[in-house]
């Protein structure tokens, strides 16, 4: 807890004090009638770097100047584009280079995903999911689910909160795990959970379906550039995640993807498989005999958007001269405290947080209940939104406010909390 008196000038303090500071510069921020926005909703599209047009233009001129030469020549070719993200990248996720490829979009990664680690038997063939995914989890497992045979209504496993609660304990967890290990063929759950902001025990919840011989894998969509991670160390099978969130890389940008090197190096797993996961050497012989890339890239099935990979690497070089998750890391939990502690003393009870109070068990977002008679929480966000506060809603309840670190400031997090104020009086 922040112990003194939380103020306007408190919150600039803190910002004259964060090494983190200079970063918001290097952001476009939107504005509103010429005021700049409270921009608090990075949990679904993360602000354009300033650097993204510059790094898009270079690959315009290439292709302006170039043609079809440019993937092989210049500074940064197109053939081989793709690995200019990875080791940036494999270091924000916690992997090996040849763990992680940028491809595609969250989905289909993990349809393809899907297509490798569930291998359901006529004993085994339930996955583990929790009761409230994201819609797109919930569908991608649904009709895999359905494409080997099997009702959904009967193989999919759903965990909640316990009764009174509002998060799934790690324990629920595992002892859901427990309960299903011998029908269990997959266990896929989020890293942070969209709705309530949970951060997930990644590591124990591996260990005990690792404990059962099963498969783990996690969509990372909201962990991704927000929570540190430590996905090989963890022995995590595979993960997702998108990249236009907390890394920045424009809407509807290339997702990531990790394969455990145990994986990645066996060849022979069944996947659904395309030119581009061929091996690099042979691919252009055009022989129809698929070797895959013992890598991650070897779930790559096209060559990928170029302009799409360019505004990936503007981000991750901002991340990359920030120092790294741990610096961001540090903080968003300054951020996020304040940000609980200024709730807390300017609105009370008026306004609930479901998202853990537990540092540890949270990212940057704050997932917000309004708990006042007669007020509805949809009709608050919107109030908020037309003060020039962006945030997101989300049913039945929610308001979602993210302070992203790189480019919010406690000023930002004092302004939210002063203008839902005027909401609610």
């Amino acid at each position: 807890m922040i112990e003194e008196r939380l103020s306007l000038e408190v919150a600039k303090e803190f910002d004259r004090q964060d090494p983190l500071r200079g970063y918001r510069d290097q952001f476009h921020i939107p504005t509103t009638g010429g005021e700049t926005e409270v921009y608090l909703v990075g949990n679904s599209l993360g602000l354009q770097p300033k650097r993204t047009a510059e790094y898009l233009e270079r690959e315009l001129e290439q292709w302006r100047t170039l043609g079809v030469r440019g993937h092989f020549e210049g500074e940064f070719p197109w053939m081989p584009y793709h690995e200019f993200l990875t080791e940036t990248m494999a270091v924000l996720v916690g992997a090996n280079a040849d763990e992680v490829v940028m491809m595609n979009s969250l989905t289909v990664n993990l349809h393809l995903m899907m297509a490798t680690f569930y291998r359901p038997t006529d004993r085994r063939n339930k996955i583990l999911i929790e009761s409230h995914a994201f819609p797109s989890d919930h569908y991608a497992v649904e009709s895999q689910i359905q494409l080997h045979g099997y009702s959904a209504a009967e193989a999919m496993i759903a965990v909640a909160p316990a009764e009174g609660e509002e998060t799934i304990s790690t324990e629920k967890i595992c002892e859901t795990i427990e309960m299903h290990k011998d029908e269990l063929a997959l266990v896929m759950l989020p890293g942070v959970q969209y709705y309530t902001g949970q951060f997930l025990d990644l590591k124990t919840i591996t260990e005990a379906a690792h404990g059962y011989g099963l498969q783990v894998g996690f969509d990372l969509a909201h962990a991704a550039g927000n929570v540190p991670l430590q996905l090989h160390e963890w022995d995590v099978d595979f993960a997702v995640w998108c990249s236009y969130k907390y890394l920045n890389s424009g809407p509807g940008s290339v997702g990531g993807c990790f394969v455990h090197r145990r994986h990645a190096q066996e060849t022979k797993l069944t996947r659904m498989a395309g030119w581009w996961g061929h091996d690099q050497k042979t691919r252009f012989k055009m022989e129809n005999r698929f070797r895959p890339i013992p890598t991650a890239e070897g779930w790559q099935l096209s060559n990928p958007p170029i302009l799409s990979l360019a505004a990936i690497r503007a981000s991750l070089d901002v991340f990359k001269d920030a120092g790294g998750i741990e610096p961001l890391r540090r903080k968003s939990e300054k951020l996020t405290e304040f940000f609980m502690d200024s709730l807390q003393q300017t609105l009370g009870d008026r306004v609930h947080s479901i998202t853990p109070s537990d540092p540890s068990a949270r990212g940057c977002q704050l997932s917000l209940e309004i708990r006042l008679d007669g007020v509805e929480g949809k009709s608050v966000y919107e109030k908020l939104d037309s003060m020039g506060v962006r945030t997101d809603w989300r049913e039945p309840s929610v308001i979602r406010a993210a302070p992203v670190p790189l480019y919010n400031s406690f000023e930002d997090v004092w302004k939210f909390v002063e203008r839902l104020e005027e909401c609610l009086s």
